[in-house]
């Protein structure tokens, strides 16, 4: 049973220093489920100084150890993923099959990842007499978000064990019970003490805390621009590194000589998934100007087909958004959508047929949409498509970087390559050929306001690694 009103700190369970809680709530019912326990700085003090402690050692492992100990984690945490799925669907809305394959998997696929890396990294290199080494940054500050909860904390946690580096971590307050879940498997599996904590709390108390803790040597934030402004200037006066991943508004370029079935169905789905609840959803669906028409009826039909409802129902395809914050938000953009001219396909504002209760959106998709339109400019965290009309592939090009955000991009084309020449135009972090999914061992993370830093694979690793030039170690 996860106990939601104690963090884990320096190896054990403890009471908060003062006691406080918020309600979890579930999104499909609007139902309180439990408290979670809220920390305070005193709480962030508290494991600061367990992770520094336990720095001193930890840093000085060997590959061999820290290997056996991700592969401990890894045969843990395979006997967790119900009670991970089950908490992730219940706390955010996500289908439960959904929660137990695709949330649940992503954080294994991450430590799996993390683990294969770490037995052939290089963290030694010649380089003429000197030795360049690699070596851990120190005490690391993790605030994670809901919307993928395991995903986001395995792939900082597990390159941090990796690195030799020792954390505290924020998880959401929306998601805390996986996070929790999560701690008990690191506990299972051996993770020495005070190489791991985990504090629940807000983000103004707990995140600010930790963003500004003079001890803490890295912040790696995920989460919205807005809040990682915020880390940023925090973090400054004591220079320590910050890794951000951020918003986006991520185009999805079709052109003229795609298969357009295929394309368009294909992007309807994957702005769906997840209820639309991912920083690198496929949000504004660039087509030639001429296809607009043929597109909106495609769009429409998947629209059609796409049953929002109780996530642990037979037939569900998308759950509910996390809360009545996110809703009434959604709520209006799509409306804003409406008033500015954008043609509405499917969906529209309030709750989808049959539902009277949870924080549902209708799948909805805009046609027509320019890209001055504010629900082509802001990020929208729900299932709200915008369709963009584009005169040739070089104007397809500027509509999809006219955004502040770079976090990905997508390219579908009659050939791989011309999807490959328009993929090197966009400015994005991450750009996705024909379909095809992000490959876990490459990096992820964004241009512009989408943030810094990478992670995932090898690059995540180096976030957590600092570089010192030994000059004269390899001299004769």
């Amino acid at each position: 049973m996860v106990n939601r009103m104690q963090f884990y700190i320096d190896g054990a369970w403890v009471d908060p220093v003062v006691k406080k809680s918020t309600p979890v709530v579930n999104p499909a019912t609007e139902e309180a489920m439990y408290e979670v326990a809220l920390g305070s700085k005193a709480d962030v003090d508290k494991a600061v100084a367990a992770a520094r402690r336990a720095f001193e050692t930890y840093s000085q492992t060997s590959r061999e150890e820290r290997v056996a100990l991700l592969a401990r984690i890894i045969e843990v945490y395979k006997t967790r993923m119900k009670d991970i799925g089950a908490a992730v669907s219940d706390e955010m809305g996500a289908p439960l099959p959904m929660a137990e394959k695709l949330q649940a998997g992503a954080g294994l696929g991450h430590l799996a990842s993390t683990l294969e890396i770490l037995k052939n990294y290089q963290f030694d290199e010649p380089v003429g007499s000197a030795m360049v080494v690699r070596e851990p940054v120190g005490v690391i500050g993790m605030i994670t978000p809901w919307n993928w909860p395991l995903n986001q904390i395995a792939c900082k946690v597990a390159p941090a064990l990796a690195a030799g580096c020792t954390m505290i971590l924020k998880p959401s307050e929306f998601t805390p019970s996986s996070a929790l879940i999560f701690a008990e498997i690191l506990h299972e599996a051996g993770v020495p003490k005070g190489v791991f904590n985990l504090i629940n709390g807000l983000g103004p108390e707990v995140g600010a805390a930790m963003s500004e803790h003079p001890n803490i040597d890295m912040i790696s934030f995920t989460g919205s621009t807005r809040a990682g402004i915020d880390v940023a200037k925090r973090a400054a006066p004591t220079v320590k590194r910050v890794s951000q991943e951020l918003g986006g508004k991520s185009p999805n370029v079709i052109l003229d000589d795609a298969d357009l079935n295929k394309a368009v169905a294909g992007g309807v789905m994957h702005m769906f998934n997840n209820s639309g609840q991912s920083c690198n959803a496929p949000s504004r669906m660039i087509v030639p100007l001429s296809k607009m028409k043929e597109v909106a009826a495609i769009a429409k039909g998947v629209a059609e087909k796409t049953k929002a409802g109780d996530p642990r129902a037979e037939g569900t395809t998308i759950g509910p958004v996390v809360s009545r914050i996110q809703w009434d938000k959604i709520q209006k953009l799509i409306q804003k959508g409406i008033e500015e001219g954008a043609t509405l396909v499917a969906g529209g504002p309030g709750l989808p047929e049959g539902v009277n209760k949870g924080f549902y959106v209708r799948p909805t998709i805009f046609a027509d949409v320019t890209n001055d339109m504010t629900i082509a400019r802001e990020e929208i965290f729900g299932p709200v498509l915008t369709i963009l009309g584009a005169k040739d592939e070089a104007d397809a090009v500027k509509i999809a970087n006219d955004t502040p955000y770079g976090l990905a991009g997508y390219v579908t084309a009659g050939t791989v390559e011309r999807a490959r020449k328009v993929g090197r135009q966009i400015r994005a972090g991450n750009v996705n050929l024909q379909g095809m999914p992000n490959d876990r061992t490459a990096p992820f993370g964004g241009y512009k306001q989408s943030g810094n830093g990478r992670e995932w694979g090898k690059y995540g690793l180096e976030e957590y690694l600092e570089v010192k030039a030994v000059a004269g170690y390899n001299a004769a």
